[in-house]
């Protein structure tokens, strides 16, 4: 007997290949989301349907598929089941800046798949970050790295009461060496941050920007800037693509002026011109910027948010306005907002900021397999905003589960247990 040659071995496995148990093997999913209430509006989708994920990503979007081929089976329960949820500004370098939560901690409360550090490390403690939290978390992460080199490391301190912090040449290195993971700067313009430095942080910080060549996009803090007027020139000053954050603050500047986008009801001219320009509009709760009288008038007046995020941090988690990004998402819900709008803004909206992956933020065929599930609880409801107004609504989103890379957090177990 003679040995095969390799036609005849590859011809032997092209074979094996056709075989039934070949074929069943390649028809069966990883992991298989049954009966969940769908609402995915990247696709204008809405209703019941079962998910096969494979290799960490959507592979099938359809009525039914049979339990079967599930290596691993996940009833939803009928639960609504959206695209993972994405929190534009976060606080999660935990253990490195004053104020972070580890992310995957916060993954029972928010069901945020993908969270943002919202300029939590600077020049000087980013490396740190990337290094030692990144890999470790099964939450995907990406970040602003601050204008000022220590980042948020000093809270409660402010960081640029010494303009000298902000160093635009050190943080366009970091934007530049880590373009993978770094979206752009993050600068702060509260008067009780900047003192009496004007626009030069915020000058610096598109500086940065721009020197590092990558595209790289400015998100703004405000509330409580020292005058109407600089508010106005900050507004004027950003460009399309900056993030606006706490964009319906009323928090009072130093001197316990209201110096936001919103004046005696009006919207200032500046504000609509940077929405209409492309600057995004990001809610970023928080423990003490979300005003709903700013935010009424500003929606009613042209300006409604494009993304709606928490600014999750040890300190804000713990106030009455309650930012977990579900609750905020249920506040917009009371406002008016349809579901569809709703979790527009915390899904495919930030993801396009964000601008990493591939149909981020959606469920579409190829896209990660990234998912939330709530319990949609109807009925009577408070909310408070960080002012201490109250709102009644009808409705809030109670979070029922999480995947993320196609791995649920919890039951059914992945064995050997990996994400990505």
């Amino acid at each position: 007997m003679h040995d095969p040659t390799r036609r005849q071995l590859l011809a032997a496995a092209a074979g094996l290949a056709c075989t039934p148990l070949a074929h069943a093997q390649a028809d069966r999913y990883d992991l298989l989301i049954r009966n969940a209430q769908v609402l995915d509006p990247s696709q204008n989708l809405r209703g019941a349907r079962d998910i096969g994920i494979r290799n960490g990503l959507v592979a099938a979007i359809e009525p039914s598929i049979a339990a079967e081929r599930g290596a691993r089976v996940l009833d939803a329960g009928g639960k609504l089941t959206t695209p993972g949820l994405v929190d534009l500004h976060g606080h999660t370098y935990a253990f490195g800046s004053a104020i972070g939560i580890p992310a995957d901690e916060l993954v029972a409360h928010q069901c945020t798949t993908t969270v943002v550090s919202a300029g939590d490390a600077g020049a000087n403690n980013f490396a740190a970050y990337r290094r030692f939290l990144v890999p470790s978390s099964r939450t995907r992460q990406y970040a602003f790295v601050h204008i000022a080199v220590h980042g948020l490391s000093g809270f409660p301190v402010p960081e640029l009461y010494n303009v000298d912090f902000a160093q635009p040449e050190a943080a366009a290195r970091v934007v530049a060496e880590n373009s993978d993971l770094v979206l752009g700067v993050k600068v702060r313009m509260s008067e009780n941050v900047v003192a009496k430095h004007g626009a030069e942080p915020l000058k610096r910080a598109i500086a940065a920007c721009e020197r590092a060549g990558t595209g790289g996009k400015v998100m703004c803090h405000i509330g409580g800037v020292e005058s109407v007027a600089l508010m106005s020139q900050i507004l004027d000053l950003l460009r399309p693509g900056d993030v606006l954050t706490h964009c319906y603050s009323g928090a009072p500047n130093n001197s316990g002026q209201f110096t936001n986008i919103v004046q005696d009801g009006k919207l200032l001219p500046a504000a609509l011109a940077a929405k209409r320009r492309g600057v995004v509009f990001d809610v970023g709760h928080g423990g003490g910027s979300f005003d709903y009288t700013v935010a009424e008038a500003a929606i009613a007046q042209g300006c409604p948010p494009d993304t709606i995020s928490s600014d999750i941090h040890v300190f804000s988690g713990n106030t009455p306005g309650m930012p977990y990004l579900p609750w905020v998402m249920s506040k917009f819900l009371g406002l008016g907002f349809t579901p569809e709008q709703v979790v527009t803004m915390a899904t495919a909206a930030p993801a396009k900021v964000i601008n990493k992956l591939a149909k981020h933020g959606t469920l579409q065929v190829g896209a990660p397999a990234d998912l939330s599930m709530f319990d949609l609880v109807e009925g009577p409801v408070s909310f408070v905003d960080t002012r201490n107004n109250k709102r009644e609504g009808k409705a809030h989103l109670r979070p029922a589960g999480t995947v993320v890379a196609g791995v649920a957090y919890g039951r059914p177990y992945q064995a050997p247990f990996s994400s990505r």
